[in-house]
């Protein structure tokens, strides 16, 4: 039977489902976003009164994303370079992609993960970047 993962490093997941399952040498994350592990906020995120988004740093987002997704690759015996495919959820591609795309292009200079880029409507909070992950298990 697949090994669950869960880890207090990332943040919480938002319903019934784990941040990772290991799958004989393969690991399976769920959506990561920018969410804090510590205090669940969103890094550079401000909301008016009717939660509606006024301003967010898709910089910051994206450090914190990727923050996330080692965390839970950590917890879960494998690392970073270990990536092999990754699905990233902008939801402004337009805006967004020129800033994530070199921030994507440092952290992943030598992994060479394959890589799915696609714009959502929303996620399920007002972050802007998710990231999806396969990685191998040494």
């Amino acid at each position: 039977m697949p090994e669950i993962i869960k880890t207090n490093d990332a943040a919480k997941p938002l319903g019934a489902y784990p941040h990772a399952r290991k799958a004989g040498n393969l690991l399976f994350l769920s959506g990561i976003g920018s969410r804090n592990a510590v205090d669940n906020k969103i890094p550079g995120l401000e909301l008016d009164n009717d939660d509606n988004i006024i301003t967010y740093d898709i910089e910051a987002e994206c450090h914190s994303c990727f923050a996330n997704v080692k965390a839970v690759l950590e917890a879960s015996g494998s690392r970073w370079e270990n990536i092999i495919d990754v699905t990233v959820f902008l939801t402004n591609m337009k805006k967004d992609f020129p800033v994530y795309n070199q921030i994507y292009s440092d952290y992943f200079t030598t992994v060479q993960a394959c890589r799915t880029t696609v714009e959502v409507k929303s996620l399920p909070t007002p972050i802007a970047i998710e990231l999806k992950v396969i990685a191998t298990i040494d």
